[in-house]
């Protein structure tokens, strides 16, 4: 029986992905449809094995509950049609409810079911830490085993009821269809987050394989495996090292792991999206963008407009947006506005609804104090930033700085990037105390003294692996200066002759090959988000 864990795992590579893809070039649309479904999932089986089960009700729930509250659509609309004027407001408000309850039926039981497999862990400890403390007799409760993805398909399925309820989408009476959209393999385990009518059609549709797409496809491919093997995992050990054993270290060696584990992060996240997304582009597939080029950004909520895109763009469609619309939250920003004014106004109500999504940040990422502090410390973060705007504002003409200057914007982003490492010290850490421990050495025993720059090169990294790493970031960061300036590398890539394209995929390989970071006492690094 085939199993891996990881879009980068041999198996996966060199067996699975090959053979998916050659079964999907010989039949024809209707059965590769099927193809598709049927690898998608074994993928799972293969990574989670009976823990499918969860994966089958979700699709069989959502598809119910859509065929459920469009027949109360319908049946609403077939009223009105024959309904007396002054009738209509209370069927209308009857039948909404009635639509509102169903969803909310629908959505309550997919977050239970992640709240119990993924949270219960969390939820006891902190139960027994208090029962414990009024010397109460501690409880027992089981941890359960998590499917892979679970995270990243339930807010799909929960996006799909929310569009069916909305009217944005109607509902599809064809499960298989719903089915292939939740379970796509490329995107099960780190997403993109995809809405039903981005890639639900187009995947059914199971277009033909052309070579421009297949070109293209493995270009991005090779590119996020360089990014994964090359760079994510070679600073996986050192970074390891340290945040296990940060008591023994000085401060300039956590800050160098913080910042370690911050490119470690983004290369091997944007490296699996690049395999996801060109892996889905050889299928004529085309997934959303979830990254943009975030280390251009210059201010903390333009870093998560470029970050984990879909999950951003999620939190907005369907916790900012409906929490800030409520009459509730409406009539408080009317009051705070003629009572503050426009700027500060609204940021009341706002605030409050950036709280929920930050609260729900923290919490999807992780089950733990450290993870919730992430959350509230990039909620602080923008919440600060919108609020002394308009005094920013005032400082910068009187200082006569002008803000489209260069070395203004590269301070901005410099900036950005130290905040986003500090906040990532907090997401790596085990643990809040261990976190706080460890900014508290970096601010208090910070030191660039020589001794303790020599000692980085022995902690399970020496100096030809920073150097290598340092390089593979070299070639990220010109990449995306490119790419930043509105020039498609891989386009201009694939307009050129066969032997160019030939030869940057064959520089690629070799690279990979050459420094990759596999081999003889090399532990397998699974992909970070896979785990959230």
């Amino acid at each position: 029986m085939l199993s891996f864990s990881s879009y980068f795992s041999v198996q996966y590579i060199f067996i699975f992905f090959p053979v998916v893809l050659v079964l999907y070039a010989v039949f024809p649309q209707k059965i590769r449809r099927i193809v598709l479904l049927l690898a998608s999932f074994s993928f799972f089986w293969a990574v989670s094995g009976k823990l499918i089960i969860f994966m089958l009700l979700s699709i069989i729930g959502i598809h119910h509950a859509g065929l459920w509250i469009s027949s109360l659509q319908k049946d609403c609309a077939h009223i009105l049609e024959t309904a007396q004027k002054g009738e209509k407001k209370q069927i209308k408000a009857y039948y909404q409810k009635k639509q509102r309850s169903a969803a909310a039926f629908c959505v309550a039981i997919h977050i239970g079911i992640l709240l119990v497999l993924k949270y219960t862990p969390f939820f006891s400890v902190n139960i027994n830490t208090l029962l414990e403390a009024l010397n109460l007799p501690q409880v027992r409760i089981p941890a359960f085993a998590l499917p892979i993805g679970i995270s990243f398909y339930t807010m799909q399925a929960v996006s799909y009821i929310f569009d069916v309820y909305r009217q944005k989408i109607s509902a599809d009476r064809n499960m298989m269809r719903l089915a292939l959209f939740m379970s796509f393999f490329p995107q099960l385990m780190e997403g993109p987050i995809c809405r039903y009518n981005e890639t639900a059609h187009r995947l059914w549709e199971a277009p033909k394989l052309q070579f421009h797409n297949f070109s293209l496809g493995m270009q991005r491919i090779l590119f996020g495996v360089m990014k994964k093997v090359v760079i994510a995992d070679r600073l996986n050990l050192f970074i390891k090292t340290v945040f296990t054993g940060y008591a023994d270290y000085h401060g300039l060696t956590i800050a160098v792991a913080a910042v370690c584990y911050t490119i470690q992060l983004y290369m091997d996240f944007s490296g699996t999206m690049d395999l996801v997304i060109g892996t889905a582009q050889i299928f004529g597939i085309r997934l959303p963008e979830n990254f943009r080029r975030p280390f251009f950004s210059k201010t903390i909520s333009e870093f998560w407009q470029r970050w984990h895109i879909t999950l951003g763009a999620w939190f907005k469609d369907y916790i900012f947006y409906p929490l800030s619309m409520s009459k509730p939250l409406k009539k408080l920003s009317s009051r705070a506005r003629r009572r503050v004014g426009n700027h500060f106004g609204p940021l009341a109500a706002g605030s409050i609804a950036l709280f929920c999504v930050w609260i729900a940040n923290g919490l999807w990422h992780g089950a733990g104090w450290h993870y919730i502090f992430f959350g509230m410390y990039h909620f602080a973060l923008i919440l600060a930033g919108n609020i002394i705007e308009p005094a920013a504002a005032r400082l910068t003409k009187f200082l006569h700085i002008r803000r489209t200057h260069f070395l203004w914007r590269c301070f901005q982003i410099v900036r950005t990037a130290i905040l986003v490492c500090i906040g990532e010290l907090f997401f790596r850490a085990h643990g809040l105390r261990a976190g706080l421990a460890m900014f508290k050495k970096i601010i208090t025993d910070f030191s660039l003294d020589s001794q303790n720059i020599q000692s980085l090169f022995s902690l399970g990294m020496d100096k030809h692996d920073f150097l290598i790493a340092a390089i593979g970031v070299l070639i990220i960061f010109v990449i995306s200066l490119l790419q930043e300036n509105r020039i498609a590398v891989r386009e201009q890539i694939a307009r050129r002759g066969l032997i160019i394209r030939f030869s940057v995929c064959y520089a690629l390989i070799m690279f990979i090959i050459i420094f990759g970071a596999y081999g003889t006492g090399y532990v397998p690094v699974d992909p970070i988000y896979a785990t959230f």
